[in-house]
């Protein structure tokens, strides 16, 4: 324990100096005090794995999380907050504020990532039980997986690398890999962690073996969009070149199946029974259907993955470790501790609109408008109602998702810490990706395991269960059921994959940057004087669907370019797909 205390406080300095690097190079190592001496116990491997969990992704979580995952997809409008709109609006450029950021921290999960599994391989002493070790690798590579898939689909092309030491050396002169190598890493590092980690979890909110089959099937359907026929073996002739061409490589569809129906099959979890357990810190009962609910934010099996925060005051634990996007979605002290952002932070209208009247639940628990009752928050006045007991939003409804109150009502929030874990993978996922796997290259399926986990993600939102399943039923479910949990982006993205055009015509009939709350009358609809696109909104095309790469290490590195692009040199495969299934 007392080597954990000193550990922590040894990452908190180093990640804080590395989250304001100008360059993703410029990271700290730290995943020792002395890495020769460090790792002589299973303990001590163990706490290595734990900035995997928070620091490396905080700057990622702060701002990118959603400005991108939702502000780009449209799910947020937020016209003066500069880490949003631009994403939003689709101009963004090389400079805009979140880009840095999130380039930055996922490849200090990859850097970071790279350190834990060299030096527990390099300098785990004899005191070191092989399963520690094994343990403590496929926790990184599942960490290091996730932080690729995100750059793959961000950015397509782009740098690979398993020892930080040997690409500081010749970074300047290092052009990147192509989209589908990027994601070929992605997969082979969640491969590993699905072969190797335990099916339960060491420690209360470690990833486990289902965590990555679950995360391995939401990348095999990313996979399946880029790769002809069969499974991808480095060929450039293997790498789709029509992203038009309206269906999916079936040998990666079928790997999502499987890897869901492990998932599924084999998981001793289950959705919660209330959706809203799983964005409160506070157990309330109160009238059906929003409540009773138990507060299983932290907690819930249904999370197969979550970024894991320190509860505290920044006083206390520091910076870089503590959940701040409550403060970005709060509007009020009233529901949100010191700082709140997020008054002109919205639903967006084309969200908002696309509600089923009886998404109640749901809707309840992920947007605030006017007249809506939660007692879970400003508890000691007897609850809280949006619009009386403060000023409505002037141009919509504000995000409720992730706002948790005050720490009189939960006892753990603080200013710009608001106790809350970040949902990174929920098994309700799993569910839509199975239904999605089995759907495949059809219009529609009647596929009664499709269904069956289809229907128990619309059952648990109270409502009706359906017979048959689209396309179009699957975008609305992962939309709505994932609003302002940063994934819509991830989804239309895949989609573009194999129907670009059907997606950027999507986007440019989103009704961006549209206000829809009319004060005088006390309603939200869209104003017949609006015209779309609003405010500053560029026509997205094919170009709208990668990011730039940020500024700073274009400049560092002038090979950083579509251009330069070159293939991976793949070694062996170290997993089989027997392994897995």
């Amino acid at each position: 324990m007392k080597k954990h205390i000193l550990y922590t406080m040894v990452i908190t300095g180093a990640m804080a100096m590395g989250s304001c690097a100008d360059s993703f190079l410029d990271q700290e190592n730290t995943t020792s005090l002395n890495q020769e001496t460090y790792f002589d116990s299973d303990e001590a491997v163990e706490a290595a794995i734990y900035p995997l969990y928070n620091y490396v992704w905080s700057d990622f979580n702060n701002k990118f999380y959603y400005g991108m995952g939702d502000g780009r997809a449209n799910n947020i409008t937020a016209q003066y907050s500069d880490y949003i709109y631009p994403y939003t609006n689709l101009n963004e450029t090389s400079l805009t504020d979140g880009l840095n950021d999130a380039w930055n921290s996922f490849y200090s999960v990859v850097s970071q990532a790279n350190n834990v599994i060299n030096n527990i391989k390099q300098f785990s002493s004899s005191a070191v039980s092989e399963n520690a070790k094994t343990q403590g690798i496929a926790q990184a590579r599942f960490m290091r997986g996730v932080a690729m898939w995100y750059i793959a689909s961000l950015w397509g092309d782009a740098i690979i690398y398993e020892n930080t030491s040997d690409l500081v050396n010749s970074y300047g002169s290092e052009a990147p890999y192509r989209q589908a190598d990027v994601m070929e890493f992605a997969i082979r590092d969640m491969e590993y962690a699905a072969k190797h980690l335990n099916a339960t979890s060491s420690v209360s909110g470690f990833v486990n073996k289902y965590s990555a089959y679950g995360m391995l099937s939401r990348m095999y359907l990313s996979m399946a969009g880029l790769i002809k026929d069969g499974q991808y073996n480095g060929d450039d002739n293997e790498i789709v070149t029509n992203f038009n061409r309206g269906v999916r490589n079936s040998y990666y569809l079928d790997l999502a199946r499987k890897a869901a129906l492990k998932v599924c099959e084999e998981y001793n979890g289950e959705l919660e029974s209330n959706y809203g357990s799983l964005f409160s810190l506070v157990s309330m009962n109160g009238e059906a259907p929003y409540y009773p609910i138990e507060a299983k934010a932290n907690s819930s099996s249904e999370s197969l993955f979550q970024l894991q925060w320190i509860n505290g005051s920044t006083d206390a634990v520091g910076w870089g470790c503590t959940q701040q996007i409550t403060a970005f979605f709060g509007w009020s002290t009233s529901v949100c501790d010191g700082t709140n952002w997020g008054g002109a932070t919205y639903c967006s209208w084309n969200l908002w609109s696309e509600y089923d009247e009886k998404d109640v639940i749901r809707k309840h628990f992920s947007c605030a408008w006017l007249n809506e009752y939660y007692p879970e928050m400003n508890q000691k006045n007897g609850g809280y109602t949006y619009g009386v007991d403060d000023n409505p939003g002037s141009q919509g409804a504000n995000i409720k998702k992730y706002v948790v109150g005050t720490n009189a009502d939960n006892g753990i929030s603080y200013k710009q810490s608001s106790g809350i874990n970040t949902h990174m993978l929920r098994l309700a996922e799993v569910y839509l990706n199975l239904a999605e796997a089995i759907l495949g290259n059809d219009a529609s399926t009647t596929d009664a395991t499709a269904l069956k986990y289809y229907n128990k993600v619309r059952s648990r939102a109270g409502m009706p269960e359906k017979s048959s399943i689209t396309y179009e039923d699957l975008r609305y479910e992962r939309r709505i059921e994932f609003a302002f949990e940063g994934q819509y982006w991830y989804d239309l993205v895949r989609r573009a994959y194999y129907q670009q055009q059907e997606v950027v015509n999507y986007m440019n009939n989103q009704n961006r940057n549209a206000s829809y709350y009319t004060a005088s009358t006390k309603t939200y609809e869209l104003s017949p004087s609006y015209v779309a696109p609003g405010s500053g909104v560029s026509t997205a095309t094919e170009q709208s669907l990668l990011l730039p790469y940020p500024a700073t290490d274009q400049a560092k590195d002038p090979m950083l370019s579509h251009e330069n692009v070159k293939s991976y040199n793949f070694q062996a495969r170290e997993v089989d797909e027997s392994d897995l299934f």
